[in-house]
């Protein structure tokens, strides 16, 4: 019996990279599985690749819109009857610009990455609090603990947005609010920040030598496939972790190491 037997999962952003992983593992521990993708190709995709590993649907999300995140748990509830856990693993990355430092780019990407996982948790914690119990599990990134910021030459061109750094510093402080409301109904809100994963969208927005670099800056030399992450989300959603709740687990080979 897997560790997650009967748990009902939304995953989202499941479409690939590290949210596909998640998927996987979540179907070989017993799970049933949303897979909550906004990219109906992408999720076309996955749901090939998981067929015959376990109860898995998609439910077309986008997470920045209120009504589609309802949805997705509306649709979750008819399908399974109930949601346990909530994985908000989508975010703005594979096609992050990190040289747009406008307002209206800092609006975009705060909407998806850090007021996504907010309207998620808000459409699934009613269920969840009736049933007195929930898992959720929110995704930050190494990058809120990395100050750096690309070069844009010698010439002062104006203050940066710093978005996908500052939305993903903002997941670490909404999981310790939501944790500190939804604790007395017995739903846990912890929080995985990945440092460098080899998913397709980092080798796409992430130079090699930036890769190489930080990569040489870790304890164990070494980057992170999406599968070395899986465990942590199986931990945060299993009873292993029933008391465990407003915490940020940082998995990056030991690169940020926050106190």
């Amino acid at each position: 019996m897997g560790r997650l037997e009967d748990k009902v999962a939304i995953i989202t952003g499941a479409g690939q990279g590290i949210g596909f992983a998640y998927a996987e593992r979540f179907l070989a521990e017993g799970a049933k599985v949303v897979v909550a993708e906004v990219v109906e190709d992408r999720a076309a995709g996955a749901m090939t690749a998981l067929e015959g590993k376990g109860d898995v649907i998609f439910v077309q999300t986008d997470i920045s819109d209120p009504e589609s995140a309802q949805r997705c748990v509306d649709e979750t509830m008819h399908a399974f009857g109930t949601v346990h856990i909530l994985v908000n693993n989508a975010a703005l990355y594979y096609d992050i610009d990190n040289f747009d430092t406008s307002f209206e780019y800092l609006q975009r990407v705060t909407a998806v990455n850090q007021h996504g996982a907010w309207l998620m948790t808000r459409a699934a914690a009613p269920a969840m609090a009736k049933q007195r119990y929930g898992r959720v599990i929110n995704q930050s990134s190494g990058a809120a603990y990395a100050y750096m910021f690309p070069s844009f030459g010698d010439d002062f061109t104006g203050l940066g947005n710093y978005s996908y750094s500052i939305t993903k510093w903002g997941i670490v402080g909404l999981t310790k609010f939501m944790a500190a409301q939804l604790g007395a109904w017995n739903i846990t809100v912890n929080c995985i920040a990945p440092g460098v994963t080899m998913t397709e969208a980092t080798k796409k927005v992430v130079p090699d030598m930036y890769i190489q670099g930080m990569t040489a800056m870790t304890a164990m030399k070494s980057t992170l496939e999406p599968e070395d992450l899986a465990g942590a989300c199986v931990f945060f959603a299993s009873d292993d972790a029933k008391f465990v709740t407003g915490q940020t687990l940082v998995i990056d080979g030991g690169l940020a190491m926050p106190a």
